[in-house]
């Protein structure tokens, strides 16, 4: 798990103007992936997984895995908010070239803190490879609150990281208080990068990262290897692109400057949407203010 330090990015699905999988600009965004990024990170949010059948979901993963040749390690992101079907889906799961899943706490049913840790209880006996938590209490609608985390550390030997996305530096400060060093402590948000790491994070799974692997990966493992200042100077610049890249969710924002940039084109399955034209424009001033 050491491996998933640095810039992981949580990849878009590209999509055809009839709402196909676009496997051509897929192939084209991980090679663009290679130029940086030090993991990817398949079927989490921004990857619209929620509209894609498990089948879909499979065949994406499978053509990455192709593509990537081993070249990156690859996090699958498999989650919902029914524990036994998740577990079962878990124990199904048989392919190689995926060293871990990422898996967000239930959403909806709003659990309490004895029940998130009885769902990743399950999950650690059911799940043949490790696994991170993901707490993003803005889509679950509940907190993941550290005592929790370290519990499950302690007593859950496949649970061997978080992706920490509530926006509360605080709560980082008391993860890393209370967690061992071997247990990943990822930031979900690419504006608290910082901060985050500052904390003794260890990274970031990214959306930002899909447009920027090389210069944010830059960031983020200068950050890790302890030059703040230095990792300050260049993440900075990036802060007004990234506040515009969620302004009307994700990953509207960053299929914009994806398209913007030739990889892949800005479609979305609904209910999503592209981004309005004042704010693609917006994001077009970002990218040539970077540039």
């Amino acid at each position: 798990m050491q491996e998933l330090k640095g810039l992981g990015v949580a990849m878009v699905t590209p999509f055809t103007a009839d709402g196909k999988v676009d496997y051509n600009a897929l192939q084209k965004l991980v090679k663009h992936l290679h130029n940086g990024a030090d993991y990817l990170v398949v079927m989490g949010t921004t990857g619209e997984a929620i509209t894609l059948s498990e089948e879909e979901q499979f065949a994406v993963l499978d053509y990455i895995l192709e593509v990537n040749r081993g070249e990156l390690p690859v996090v699958f992101g498999m989650g919902g908010s029914d524990t036994r079907s998740l577990c079962e889906r878990m124990k199904a799961f048989d392919r190689e070239g995926v060293v871990a899943f990422l898996t967000a706490s239930p959403a909806y049913n709003k659990p309490t803190q004895e029940g998130v840790f009885r769902h990743y209880r399950a999950i650690g006996e059911a799940s043949p490879l490790p696994v991170i938590m993901y707490n993003v209490p803005g889509r679950t609608a509940s907190n993941v609150l550290p005592e929790t985390v370290a519990r499950i550390a302690e007593e859950v030997p496949k649970v061997n990281g978080i992706k920490e996305a509530a926006g509360d530096i605080e709560q980082v400060m008391e993860l890393k208080r209370l967690l061992p060093e071997s247990f990943l402590l990822i930031s979900g948000d690419d504006a608290l990068v910082l901060p985050h790491m500052a904390c003794g994070g260890h990274g970031v799974i990214s959306v930002l990262g899909n447009a920027y692997p090389k210069a944010f990966g830059d960031v983020v493992r200068t950050a890790l290897a302890g030059d703040l200042d230095k990792a300050r100077k260049g993440h900075l610049p990036f802060l007004p692109l990234i506040s515009n890249l969620f302004a009307e969710g994700n990953p509207g924002g960053v299929k914009a400057v994806l398209k913007h940039l030739g990889i892949c084109d800005e479609h979305m399955r609904l209910p999503l949407y592209p981004v309005s034209n004042d704010l693609r424009q917006a994001l077009y001033r970002n990218v040539a203010n970077l540039e």
